[in-house]
């Protein structure tokens, strides 16, 4: 299913060795640790948690407790925080390495959606420079050993871009590396990711291994984007919904021991069927993990000779079982359709003015008035 291959490619994340130079980028809803083991089981590389609030942890709510737990075979461990205030932050790092939470922390930058940009997070945030400095600063010493690092949009729009000023602020401040997804906040996920954006971050930034994020649909696309830009990895969303076996096919790519992926509608049944089976777990809760495997549906057999019946029945399943007789049912010898089941997934969307804070782009300061503002956009979002 791909045809481009590069040499054998390893990345180092602070003290982080990696087999091959690739992450899976934090996607709420969706990389919980159910997701994260059936990814590593086709794959290697760094698998992200969902993006956890900074303040939830510091006032340790319970949902948010859960979602940083790994499963014993996760190695290693990798968290996303978010948050707007650098003291609230600092602390959240400080819990999840004084009690072993993870062996790598991200900060997210990249959020574009409006009820977190309008309170000057997310992809806002880079534009209050002082204010980006200070959270990244605080963060990476209070990380200590652990390798910290950042993930970040372009800028907010085409006339107001941070990268490469954020870019060096970081590597100033010592994260371990930077991933850049390569569109603005008002671009959301619509159109082409500008692949040239993450050669300048590249040349920019010299000390810390620069990631590439942006319409990586393949492993063909993976090898693309580090020839063309020279970076040092890449970060994979959108392309691995309802492919999984992805990262296997990302792991031979960069010259690592993978199995041969042939995926044919029987293979793709057997992968939804374990995702279901590791949601289950995850949930302790056989009803609420096949609720959950439902949103896949339509990723997992895009392209396939599914039928509507039948895929009504895997999205409204509230059993193994009743997912056991529907996927008994599909033509498990039918082979991979090829470009049909190709090409973007997931969200997309058209460009849109970005919600800010009123007189947000006047000045790259923040106002002593916006602090308090800005406290509600620590909420429960993500993306990037």
């Amino acid at each position: 299913m791909t045809l481009a291959t590069a040499s054998a490619r390893t990345l180092n994340i602070g003290p982080i060795a990696l087999d091959v130079p690739v992450v899976l980028a934090p996607m709420a809803g969706i990389t919980n640790t159910a997701f994260r083991r059936l990814c590593r089981e086709y794959g290697a590389g760094l698998y992200v948690s969902e993006m956890i609030t900074s303040r939830a942890l510091v006032e340790r709510n319970e949902t948010t407790m859960r979602l940083i737990r790994h499963h014993e075979s996760e190695t290693p461990r990798s968290i996303q925080l978010y948050g707007v205030d650098p003291h609230t932050i600092s602390e959240a790092v400080r819990i999840i390495v004084a009690e072993d939470h993870a062996d790598h922390i991200d900060l997210n930058f990249g959020c574009p959606v409006p009820k977190v940009t309008r309170k000057g997070g997310g992809a806002a945030l880079p534009w209050k420079s002082s204010l980006f400095s200070q959270i990244v600063t605080q963060a990476v010493k209070a990380a200590g050993d652990v390798p910290l690092t950042i993930k970040m949009r372009k800028g907010i729009d085409p006339d107001h871009l941070t990268f490469l000023d954020a870019g060096r602020a970081a590597e100033d401040a010592g994260v371990s590396a930077i991933a850049l997804h390569a569109r603005t906040a008002s671009e959301f996920y619509s159109g082409f990711a500008d692949w040239n954006a993450i050669g300048e971050l590249k040349q920019a930034v010299t000390s810390v291994p620069v990631l590439g994020n942006g319409d990586i649909w393949s492993a063909d696309d993976a090898v693309r984007m580090m020839q063309q830009t020279d970076c040092d990895g890449v970060v994979v969303g959108r392309g691995c919904l309802g492919r999984p076996w992805l990262f296997g096919e990302l792991a031979a790519a960069f010259g690592a021991e993978s199995h041969p992926v042939d995926a044919t509608l029987g293979f793709v049944a057997d992968a939804f069927r374990r995702h279901a089976e590791l949601l289950v777990e995850f949930f302790e809760d056989e009803d609420r993990g096949c609720r959950d495997v439902r949103k896949h549906v339509a990723w997992y057999f895009k392209g396939y000779p599914v039928g509507g019946d039948i895929r009504t029945g895997l999205a409204t399943a509230s059993s193994l079982v009743e997912i056991d007789e529907l996927l008994g049912q599909l033509d498990h010898s039918a082979p991979y359709p090829g470009a049909d089941a190709e090409g973007q997934r997931g969200r997309s969307g058209r460009p849109k003015r970005p919600a800010l804070p009123d007189k947000w782009l006047e000045s790259r300061e923040l106002a002593a008035s916006a602090s308090e503002m800005m406290r509600g956009a620590e909420i429960e979002n993500s993306g990037g």
